[in-house]
């Protein structure tokens, strides 16, 4: 491994451990206030919580295996384990969603039927502020090195607490009208749970749409095919850069694609050419992308 790759999966480490040493105390402190001030809206957002512990660990898992260089089984690298990670995030998000959904709507029929629910305390509110204060915090610093080290499953993670964060807002919305309000609006506080499930599955399917691109082997945008032919034709006594299939595997892409050159140019001299395309194409996409260039002769003019 690097030092390069060293010093990327250390910052991922870090930050990834942060935030589960935050997600660890929202979780205690989420479920004793949940419990203890009457809130199902605050026990469901300790679940949330709780889907962002077990999503720390799959991200520390996961981009440790894809940080691993190539080998005999894997001749393209590790990089999709990072993409299984992001995708694992997201589903991980739509379970939350699904559970809060239902546990809102089971609270709003008892409510609805007769059913005495009690009013949430003050001390349920005090764990939904503590946790937008905390997790839009750890949000921030997560999405900063994610970007900083181009890691798709640091960024989705760092959505995920962002979607907590959003959770607590409504969460505590619901908990404080209903303490304000107290009688029959203390079905503010599984409506608030309600409307936070529906913003968290939202952000699950933003996660999940390019994972599933990725894994399905999509091609990538035009714009970078676009560029890919730019770098190409830069090299010159090489042109027609033809049969261009791309994919991405991971924070890499890989690509394989024919040029011509002329026929009467020496083998040794054609390589050379190719090996100055790889490296620029390197330079710009990353050192571990993949890049498969065929070298056919210039056409005779009439030829198809």
């Amino acid at each position: 491994m690097s030092c390069v790759d060293d010093s990327r999966e250390k910052k991922i480490y870090r930050v990834t451990i942060v935030g589960a040493v935050v997600n660890l105390f929202l979780i205690i402190f989420k479920f004793i206030a949940g419990f203890i001030g009457n809130s199902g809206a605050m026990i469901a957002d300790a679940v949330h919580s709780f889907s962002d512990f077990v999503t720390d660990v799959i991200v520390i898992a996961f981009v440790r295996i894809s940080s691993k260089p190539k080998d005999e089984d894997h001749n393209y690298g590790h990089g999709k384990y990072e993409t299984l990670a992001t995708a694992a995030v997201g589903v991980c998000l739509i379970a939350a969603g699904i559970l809060i959904f239902v546990n809102g709507v089971g609270t709003i029929i008892d409510i609805v039927s007769g059913e005495s629910v009690v009013k949430p305390s003050g001390l349920a509110l005090l764990a939904a502020l503590l946790s937008i204060a905390f997790k839009e915090i750890v949000y921030q610093y997560t999405y900063r090195v994610g970007k900083a080290v181009n890691s798709q499953a640091v960024i989705a993670n760092a959505w995920h607490h962002r979607s907590d964060a959003l959770s607590s807002i409504g969460t505590a919305l619901g908990i404080g009208g209903a303490i304000l309000l107290g009688g029959k609006w203390t079905v503010l506080d599984p409506i608030a749970a309600i409307v936070v499930s529906f913003f968290i599955v939202k952000v699950a399917v933003k996660l999940l749409r390019p994972c599933i691109n990725e894994l399905t082997e999509e091609a990538l945008p035009k714009d970078v095919d676009d560029e890919i032919v730019r770098i190409v034709e830069e090299e010159e006594d090489v042109s027609h850069p033809h049969h261009i299939m791309t994919r991405r595997i991971g924070n890499n892409i890989a690509v394989e694609m024919h040029v011509r050159v002329d026929g009467n140019m020496p083998l040794y001299l054609a390589h050379q050419k190719v090996s100055n395309i790889e490296n620029r194409l390197k330079e710009r996409f990353g050192r571990d992308s993949h890049f498969g260039i065929h070298i056919e002769p210039l056409k005779n003019s009439g030829e198809a």
